[in-house]
């Protein structure tokens, strides 16, 4: 699965929404091969990122909560999820 993760991380990176949603998709479908694996958490990020770019913002909102969600007792400093509350944070000031 991880060739998937890093063609969604690639797609994202050229701000490609819709292919990077598609992949970050196949990951999540397919939740009892990622289980619990870091992979399932940051494809919750993955699509919440990938609907930014899509402009769906309701949706992005909900990828984000559900990453937050996985990651409830992470240490707070890891890098990775400062940049997703900032991202969040971002999110939700220019919605208001």
């Amino acid at each position: 699965m991880m060739p998937v993760y890093l063609r969604g991380e690639a797609y994202l990176s050229a701000r490609q929404g819709p292919q990077a949603h598609a992949e970050f998709q196949k990951l999540l479908d397919y939740r009892g091969v990622v289980g619990n694996c870091w992979s399932g958490a940051l494809a919750s990020l993955g699509q919440a990122r990938a609907r930014v770019l899509e402009g769906n913002v309701n949706s992005a909102r909900i990828f984000y909560n559900k990453f937050f969600s996985l990651w409830k007792d992470a240490d707070p400093d890891i890098p990775i999820l400062k940049s997703a509350r900032a991202e969040f944070a971002k999110l939700n000031s220019k919605s208001n």
